[in-house]
């Protein structure tokens, strides 16, 4: 089967499981034509998800996060304001996917929470069957935790997740751990993980990392390094035009989000210090790393996946990247690798249960007309040739 994804590019969660999907296709068989990306004013492309993507790669201008002016704090009025004002700019993203998938006629789209996606899908009706895939896609599990006291951003989230949505045959939901059958209507998966990070030998080094999705957060990773001389500090931004390597102090250098040099230093820590992103959570924990999270402020979506990791045993939540408060919690944070593990190993048996679903319904969709055809064929007089 050929896949065309369609992917968010805020940050690296979404860009890293695409490349796990590739890979996984490329196991099975199947086959990626192109992937559409939206594009972020505050970030580039990495460069390495243009080198492990095997498929062209478009990049569209698609609705993107406000922040303050510290470059920290999402915005959510300033958000949906601008958003709106460039409604004649998405239209016409949503035309060049349409010449997108007009083009390369795949069989299944699959979405990696891009809000045009999920427009795309119900204005446009592709032939193609459309699929969803994100940790979002949980809050229609009866055990998500949402984060209290926080109503309308709480249905501002449950909307933007159904915008995405529109229409979509298969909505799965990747979870850090194993729950029990919930609606109909999502499908709870595994984790996405790349095949790199299988073969990394693991040991507890002399140093935290962190990763920080917003850039504005490393003045709050500065003052704790200068307030803990004592703990050494490597550190992960996604900074436009930032240098590859920066060392600001004796405990301290910032690094330009690599791929390969970030896995390996995750294998390597004592633990990870991050925004409540999913993936790097997921990363930690089969590296079997402790975390403590610091959800993006204004950002409701990684507040709840904080709860959610926390639930999992994955860490500690925090408001601060407090070094110090981590290196005092962490003798008694205990990941349990081993049955997080076990999950993400069932991703080959929920991907052939997925094909085998959606060619059972591509054949309920072909039967009809096959029968209509044959019908009419016999009902119609022979054709006889005449030399």
């Amino acid at each position: 089967m050929n896949f065309l994804f369609i992917v968010q590019g805020e940050g690296r969660g979404h860009l890293t499981q695409a490349i796990a999907f590739s890979q996984l296709l490329e196991n099975h068989g199947h086959q990626l034509c192109g992937v559409i990306v939206g594009k972020s004013k505050r970030r580039e492309l990495p460069e390495f998800f243009k080198r492990e993507l095997q498929a062209p790669i478009h990049l569209v201008e698609s609705p993107n996060f406000e922040c303050d002016a510290s470059d920290k704090k999402i915005l959510i009025g300033k958000t949906i304001s601008k958003n709106l004002l460039k409604t004649g700019v998405f239209w016409k993203s949503l035309k060049e996917i349409d010449q997108l998938v007009q083009g390369t006629q795949p069989d299944i789209i699959l979405n990696f929470y891009d809000l045009l996606g999920g427009l795309y899908n119900f204005i446009f009706r592709p032939e193609a069957d459309f699929w969803v895939i994100g940790h979002q896609y949980l809050i229609h599990h009866q055990d998500f935790l949402f984060a209290p006291n926080r109503p309308f951003d709480k249905f501002l989230f449950k909307l933007n997740t159904l915008l995405t949505a529109l229409g979509a045959k298969e909505k799965l939901a990747l979870s850090f751990l194993p729950k029990e059958p919930g609606q109909a209507s999502i499908r709870v998966v595994p984790p996405l993980l790349r095949k790199e990070i299988r073969i990394l030998p693991t040991k507890n080094g002399d140093f935290y990392l962190a990763y920080m999705v917003n850039p504005g957060y490393a003045e709050e990773v500065i003052s704790y390094a200068k307030a803990n001389p004592q703990l050494r500090i490597k550190a992960y931004w996604d900074k436009k035009d930032a240098a590859e390597t920066e060392n600001l102090l004796e405990n301290l250098s910032f690094h330009k989000v690599n791929d390969k040099t970030f896995l390996q230093d995750m294998a390597t820590c004592r633990g990870l210090v991050c925004t409540a992103g999913f993936e790097s959570v997921c990363e930690a924990m089969y590296l079997g790393k402790p975390v403590m999270m610091i959800p993006v402020a204004g950002q409701y979506e990684q507040a709840c996946n904080a709860l959610d990791a926390e639930a999992s045993g994955a860490g500690i939540a925090s408001e601060r990247f407090d070094f110090g408060y981590f290196d005092r919690e962490l003798q008694a944070l205990t990941p349990n690798g081993k049955a997080f593990h076990a999950w993400e190993n069932t991703w080959n048996q929920f991907f052939e249960s997925l094909l085998i679903s959606c060619c059972e319904n591509k054949q309920r969709k072909i039967s009809p007309l096959v029968s209509k055809m044959k019908r009419s064929i016999s009902n119609e007089p022979e054709l006889v040739s005449i030399r």
